[in-house]
């Protein structure tokens, strides 16, 4: 006998929707370079929402809309900027974290949210990086990565701590609070 499909509406599902909109949100407080909820809200996504649609969803559309809140914030909104090779591979990078969190379904644990935090960050600084290299030639300023691909890979290592730590610390966030509330409600735990 098949499961009925939850709800894309359910308590649960808006409740975990507005969580990843609320760490998308924190982008638009001061903060360290790359200290930010990009992979942890994809990888949170992917874990915990039922609909595997909505759980690729949801974190592009965050991005997206605090991009936009970010570029109306500081002077304006660069559609050049928002077809750039770099701002598509942060997008790509989101897709893959969501992806990622599929692994986790079912079976979230605090190694499993640490192990695969850390495979979120390296995701992204892997590809988005390699994305900085090849647009290289068109961004002043960076000549490591015109020099080669490992270069590029070296000069961005200073971001890379913060990278991690944004992971660490908004992966704690978001799946620590979603166990409190459902310790608070049980209802959040099913699907319906």
């Amino acid at each position: 006998m098949t499961q009925p499909s939850p709800s894309l509406l359910s308590p649960r599902s808006l409740t975990l929707i507005a969580m990843i909109a609320v760490v998308a949100l924190t982008r638009l407080l001061p903060h360290p370079p790359n200290f930010t909820p990009v992979e942890s809200m994809a990888l949170f996504a992917g874990a915990c929402l039922l609909d595997r649609r909505l759980a690729l969803l949801v974190p592009l559309l965050a991005m997206a809309l605090s991009d936009l809140a970010l570029g109306l914030f500081h002077g304006g909104f660069h559609m050049d900027y928002l077809f750039s090779i770099s701002h598509v591979s942060v997008y790509a990078s989101i897709v893959l974290c969501s992806v990622a969190g599929f692994a986790m379904r079912g079976r979230v644990s605090a190694g499993r949210v640490l192990g695969w935090s850390l495979v979120g960050a390296v995701v992204f600084f892997l590809v988005t990086n390699f994305a900085v290299w090849l647009s290289a030639s068109s961004l002043p300023g960076y000549n490591a990565c015109a020099a080669g691909l490992l270069p590029c890979y070296v000069s961005a290592i200073p971001f890379f701590q913060w990278t991690v730590a944004g992971a660490l610390f908004y992966s704690a966030v978001l799946f620590g609070g979603r166990h409190l509330l459902m310790q608070r409600w049980p209802a959040l735990a099913s699907g319906h």
